[in-house]
């Protein structure tokens, strides 16, 4: 009976470990099965044409180029490698700036030709129109079938999902803000973190311990958005007046609020890792003449330096996962950040702030969804370094 009952629990946990882990490899292909769409998508807003003129030696632009085109921020073709020529913007709304209502027709049914024979005789204009008005004849140049590139998004410089004629999906501004956020997090709590490990390892006494290991774990179970609320109320309006900034949600207050929502980790885990360094090792030290701080720092640290890297990984990898905290504090900005006091937008960030917003199977869906698998590998990559700094100390 007791063997049968045995072999009830063993199938019940092969089972359930085999449901568990096929479940994660499905939601995994999932993910990369809608990120991969997004590079079958047009770059320019599906059902629309972007023309001209058939004698322009531009044969490409990329989304960024012709969404700084249509916010004028690139006026002349020689930026692009074309004519040293002002470039001419022409939406359907500037039809009626060419020709009169009469020429149009009542029922505006000579529009496709008068768009044909405007992009034929300028020279130096790009059209953006609906796909319904593009002649069988065109005389100009259609440079919208392409469809958007691998380097569009892994190294483009903006994030505009919603611009028109189109979207820009550049992964490098939100990228560097995690990753800025993130490592300023690490450079606040690593010494912090590793300060109150000592003293809960080698300094403290057990009544003292006792009184604060629970309260350092019990911590970590905070909800997220508890610690964003009282970043947005106490240490952004510290930022704000002590630094005199214009705003206080900056990458510095985020890095701050992670930095205490890694330091449970840190502290745990670097605590731990102190407290397995055999005592022979401590009493031969003390022996030898060398102070408690001497071992400290000589034998203990040493000692436990792969724990402790592991304990910052699993720091970076809290905070790089992070959504509701990051999302309250630090700006919301989808640009470049080039210090510690600007606000930033986070790949988290942005999957929270924008999913619910996106049409789903649209290009922009599939945008967040391939920054979802980014944020997946980059996790992924952490959790193989943890592995591997923890075999490597168990060897």
């Amino acid at each position: 009976m007791r063997k049968f009952f045995e072999k009830i629990v063993e199938g019940g946990l092969l089972i359930s470990g085999s449901v568990t882990s096929i479940t994660i490899l499905l939601i995994v292909l999932f993910l990369f099965k809608e990120a991969g769409g997004l590079f079958n998508s047009p770059a320019v807003e599906e059902g629309y044409v972007l023309a001209l003129n058939q004698q322009n030696p531009v044969n490409h632009l990329s989304p960024e180029q012709i969404m700084d085109i249509f916010d004028s921020e690139i006026t002349n073709w020689n930026q692009l490698g074309g004519p040293d020529e002002e470039i001419v913007l022409f939406r359907l709304s500037d039809i009626t700036q060419y020709y009169d209502e009469s020429e149009l027709g009542s029922s505006f049914e000579f529009i496709p030709e008068k768009i044909n024979e405007l992009v034929g005789k300028e020279p130096a204009i790009i059209a953006f129109f609906p796909h319904q008005y593009l002649v069988d004849d065109f005389s100009g140049k259609v440079i919208s079938g392409d469809n958007i590139h691998l380097s569009d998004f892994f190294l483009g410089t903006k994030w505009y999902p919603t611009s028109t004629p189109s979207p820009s999906f550049g992964l490098i501004p939100l990228l560097l803000g995690t990753l800025l956020v993130s490592i300023g997090a690490i450079i606040i709590a690593l010494p912090f973190g590793v300060a109150v490990a000592i003293y809960m390892a080698e300094i403290a006494n057990m009544k003292t311990r006792n009184f604060l290991k629970p309260i350092i774990e019990l911590l970590a179970g905070i909800p997220s958005v508890v610690y964003g609320f009282f970043g947005l109320v106490v240490i952004v309006p510290l930022i704000q007046k002590g630094l005199n900034l214009p705003v206080g949600e900056t990458t510095f207050a985020g890095s701050l609020v992670l930095a205490i929502m890694a330091l449970p980790t840190i502290i745990t885990v670097a605590e731990d890792s102190m407290r397995t360094t055999p005592r022979a090792m401590k009493e031969a030290s003390l022996a030898l003449g060398a102070t408690q701080w001497q071992t400290i720092y000589k034998v203990i640290i040493p000692y436990s330096i792969s724990g402790i890297t592991s304990a910052i990984v699993l720091g970076i990898g809290r905070a790089i996962g992070e959504t509701m905290a990051v999302l309250m504090v630090t700006g919301n900005a989808a640009v470049i950040p080039t210090s510690f006091f600007e606000p930033v937008r986070t790949i988290p960030a942005t999957i929270a702030a924008e999913l619910g917003e996106a049409p789903a199977g649209g290009a922009h869906y599939e945008a967040l969804f391939l920054l979802g698998a980014v944020l997946f590998l980059i996790t992924l990559v952490l959790s193989i370094l943890v592995e591997y700094i923890t075999s490597k100390r168990n060897a």
